[in-house]
C-alpha cells in the first residue's frame, strides 16, 4: 500500500514512522511519502492560503497549490481521500476494505478554515471523518487513517493478531491478563491457566459478548450471535434491572 499525504506540515509525521508502522514501512510492506503543498506556491513568499470570497473568519487554501501537489502523485490507480469532519465517519468495514481494494492512497489534509471547493470538487474521491469534532487540520486524521489501515496490510501483523482484535467479529475484545498471576489480591482467571484450549476459547467469547454489553450495546445488534449467546445477554439485562 503507497500513502501520499498533501500537508502543509510534513513534520507532523513523525510519529507516524514508529513502532508498528516503521517496521513495515521498512520491510516495504507499505509507503509513506510527504508532499508538502506549499512547496507548490508560485509566491515568492511560499503563500498558499487567501481570505475568503464573501466574508468570514480565517484563510481558505488555494485551489492551485493543491492540484498541483496531486498532480506530481496522482496515478490510475489512486484514490483520494479528504480528511474532514464533513465526512463518512471512519469504521472497521472501511478500513478493512480500503486495505483490500486500495493499491495507493492520496490523503489531501485541510488547514485553517479549509480547502477552495472547486478542488475538492475535481479531485477528491471520498471524504472521511474521525469523528464529530473539529481539529486544527488533517493531518492526525490522516495518520489515524494510516495506521489503522496498515494494520490489514498483508505482512504487517499476524493474522491471529487481527481476527482476536475488538471490532474484528462484530464485539470488542476479551480481557487479558499476564504475569504475575496475582496483583493487588486479584488473580488470573483459573480457565486461562488450565491449558485447555476449548474451554479458553468458549470463556473469551462469553467475556468478549459481556464486555460489549457493558460497553457498546449497540454492536450487539449486527453481531453473529448463537441461541445460547443471546439468552446470556438476556440474563445480563436481568441481573442489571
Amino acid at each position: 500500500m503507497k500513502f501520499d499525504i498533501l500537508t502543509l506540515f510534513p513534520e507532523m509525521f513523525e510519529p507516524i514512522k514508529q513502532s508498528v508502522i516503521g517496521r513495515a514501512e521498512k520491510q516495504s510492506l507499505i509507503e509513506i511519502n510527504l508532499i508538502n503543498i506549499r512547496d507548490f506556491s508560485k509566491d515568492k513568499h511560499k503563500k498558499v492560503d487567501d481570505t475568503v470570497y464573501g466574508g468570514g473568519a480565517g484563510m481558505l487554501i488555494k485551489p492551485d497549490v493543491v492540484y498541483d501537489a496531486y498532480k506530481s502523485v496522482k496515478s490510475e490507480k489512486s484514490k483520494v481521500i479528504y480528511l474532514t469532519p464533513q465526512g463518512q465517519k471512519l469504521s472497521q468495514n472501511k478500513v478493512e476494505e480500503l486495505a483490500k481494494n486500495e493499491k495507493h492512497l492520496i490523503l489531501l489534509c485541510g488547514h485553517y478554515e479549509g480547502i477552495d471547493n472547486r478542488v475538492i470538487d475535481k479531485i477528491v474521491d471520498e471524504e472521511i471523518s474521525i469523528g464529530d469534532y473539529v481539529l486544527t487540520g488533517g493531518e492526525i486524521p490522516a495518520m489515524v487513517l494510516i495506521d489503522s489501515v496498515s494494520r490489514y496490510i498483508d505482512g504487517v501483523l499476524t493474522e491471529n493478531s487481527i481476527q482476536e482484535e475488538s471490532f474484528s467479529n462484530g464485539l470488542l475484545e476479551y480481557p487479558q491478563y499476564t504475569r504475575p498471576e496475582e496483583f493487588e489480591g486479584v488473580k488470573v482467571p483459573e480457565v486461562l491457566q488450565s491449558g485447555h484450549h476449548e474451554n479458553i476459547n468458549k470463556w473469551r467469547r462469553k467475556e468478549a459478548i459481556k464486555t460489549t454489553y457493558i460497553k457498546r450495546p449497540e454492536l450487539l445488534e449486527k453481531a453473529k450471535l448463537t441461541d445460547e449467546e443471546i439468552k446470556y445477554i438476556n440474563e445480563l439485562k436481568n441481573n442489571k434491572d
